[in-house]
């Protein structure tokens, strides 16, 4: 209980402004319901603690996700379309339902050659991390420091990381950058561990289902689209049906275009059960729960080795220097559970609570990002790390006399005696 109340004291800072139930935030802000597909929402400025006396940032070490991106499959677009389609040829669609169907086509030929491409939105995302991160840690990106930047093998994440390096080398043309993308990176950047792939389908697909019968419920949105009971009986399958529309729908705050905008199409209630899906969806994915034997944040095992491992090796050079790294949501936040940040490594095997203690929507929007900041002070060998979520403070799950600040030992002992539960068994 002490440990509860001593993370408590240091979380509420920036909790306090997330004090909401999610219920009401999104009651308030539909956005919220997108889960990955929310934009990146930019943090209060001027809101960090300031570090211990004599100590300054000397190195930085990230992993971010790519930004805002068009969705990644045809189908993703055509289907939805294709059924307000045949539906508007047997005369059965609503006025409603006919503005529908014009705005998906609409959509569609925006991504029409971009499939999984980055927006111009996600672009500026990074940009704006990148300019904040200067501000924010200038002695780091001062002078000629070095910059290692690697991005999984990915269009949107290269570019995302090509983003952030030209803002960087705008501010500062002295910075020395080198930026990679290779597949001989992938065992850390964005592993696939064929075991825990299996645990993890074998666990969900039941599960999710009875979550979804509880929880999807079409019938008014079917009324507002279509004019006959019938046709959507021998037809559609309602359910499927809203979960899809609803996929197009949360992904369009990814685009300039706000005018097909189409969240006016579900209630609050509703954008809160379709979101809890996602949230179950996800969780089960990476979250750590007993469901999936605690194993899935294990994923990225070489992700969290590889920068402590990185970090060791930049702490001893005498100069600044940065490590960044551009790859997936899939990746950032079993990496985010797996290292305990904040509330990310919520315990339970309760769906129908699990939104009252753990938010998706908090941990992995478009563009997302961790941040471990490392600070010396002179003739000084102790090391401290604070870490930013989305660049926000936030608790790691171990004891400190300076929090936010924890020491660089003790953080790195921590994780390396974790990391010896789980052994990638297929590199």
């Amino acid at each position: 209980m002490k440990k509860l109340l001593f993370y408590g004291m240091f979380v509420l800072p920036w909790y306090v402004a997330y004090a909401q139930t999610s219920r009401i935030e999104i009651q308030q802000n539909k956005c919220f319901s997108a889960a990955n597909y929310l934009a990146y929402q930019v943090p209060p400025q001027n809101s960090y603690s300031t570090a211990p006396q004599g100590y300054q940032p000397f190195y930085i070490s990230t992993y971010a996700r790519h930004g805002s991106r068009f969705h990644l499959s045809e189908y993703d677009y055509v289907h939805v379309l294709t059924i307000l389609q045949k539906a508007d040829s047997a005369g059965v669609l609503s006025t409603t339902g006919k503005k529908t169907m014009e705005k998906i086509n609409r959509i569609r030929q925006l991504a029409n050659g971009r499939l999984g491409e980055l927006t111009p939105l996600g672009a500026r995302q990074h940009r704006g991390i990148a300019q904040r991160m200067y501000h924010n840690f200038p002695e780091i990106f001062s002078g000629n420091t070095v910059i290692d930047a690697r991005s999984t093998n990915v269009v949107r994440c290269i570019l995302s990381m090509t983003a952030e390096c030209l803002q960087l080398q705008a501010l500062n043309p002295q910075l020395r950058i080198y930026n990679d993308a290779s597949l001989h990176d992938m065992y850390y950047m964005n592993y696939h561990d064929n075991y825990l792939a299996s645990l993890h389908a074998n666990s969900k697909a039941e599960l999710l289902k009875a979550f979804k019968q509880q929880h999807i419920h079409p019938e008014r949105l079917m009324k507002v689209l279509f004019t006959d009971t019938a046709y959507i009986q021998n037809t559609i399958d309602p359910s499927h049906f809203m979960e899809e529309l609803f996929y197009i729908t949360i992904n369009m705050q990814s685009h300039d275009e706000k005018e097909l905008d189409l969240y006016h199409l579900f209630t609050p209630k509703e954008c809160y059960e379709l979101w809890s899906c996602l949230n179950v969806l996800w969780y089960l994915d990476s979250g750590d729960t007993p469901l999936t034997e605690r194993m899935m944040p294990y994923k990225e095992a070489n992700l969290l080795r590889n920068i402590l491992d990185t970090a060791d090796s930049c702490i001893v050079r005498e100069e600044p220097s940065a490590t960044l790294r551009f790859g997936h949501e899939s990746c950032l936040l079993p990496l985010a559970v797996l290292m305990e940040l904040g509330d990310c490594g919520y315990v339970t095997e309760d769906m129908e609570t699990l939104a009252e203690h753990w938010q998706c929507y908090r941990y992995f929007p478009m563009a997302a990002n961790i941040q471990l900041i490392f600070y010396r002070k002179p003739d000084n060998k102790n090391i401290l790390v604070r870490v930013l979520l989305n660049e926000k403070e936030t608790s790691l799950p171990v004891k400190t006399d300076c929090a936010p600040f924890y020491h660089w030992h003790d953080v790195s002992k921590y994780y390396r005696n974790k990391l010896t539960r789980y052994t990638p068994k297929d590199k």
